[in-house]
């Protein structure tokens, strides 16, 4: 019997995996925060639900339609500025359960 060498993969291949792991890293991130503004989303309607604005500059059909837009708008922007802590633990689970590792900054 002859023995067998184990053989790396090709630099190509290895590249390809860590691009696809990126690619994965960063669309768990996307989703986490988007979580995170849904929750804030539902907060926020709740919070703005008995609020009012008296004529000429609020009420009205138009008014109440457009808070869930409103409530909507301010919850995506409080996640993209850093949100309530709540994207970044959600983030770590979904790495778990995907196999992923959360990436540590060079120099940590």
């Amino acid at each position: 019997m002859t023995p067998t060498l184990a053989v790396a993969p090709p630099v190509d291949v290895l590249l390809a995996q860590k691009q696809a792991q990126t690619l994965a890293r960063a669309k768990v991130k996307e989703t986490a925060q988007a979580y995170e503004a849904s929750f804030l989303s539902v907060m926020f309607a709740q919070m703005f639900k008995d609020v009012g604005t008296e004529a000429p500059f609020g009420g009205g059909q138009g008014e109440e339609m457009f808070k869930s837009f409103f409530a909507d708008a301010v919850a995506k922007q409080v996640s993209r500025s850093g949100g309530i802590g709540l994207a970044g633990p959600v983030e770590r689970e979904m790495l778990k359960l995907q196999g992923l590792q959360e990436e540590v900054p060079h120099g940590a």
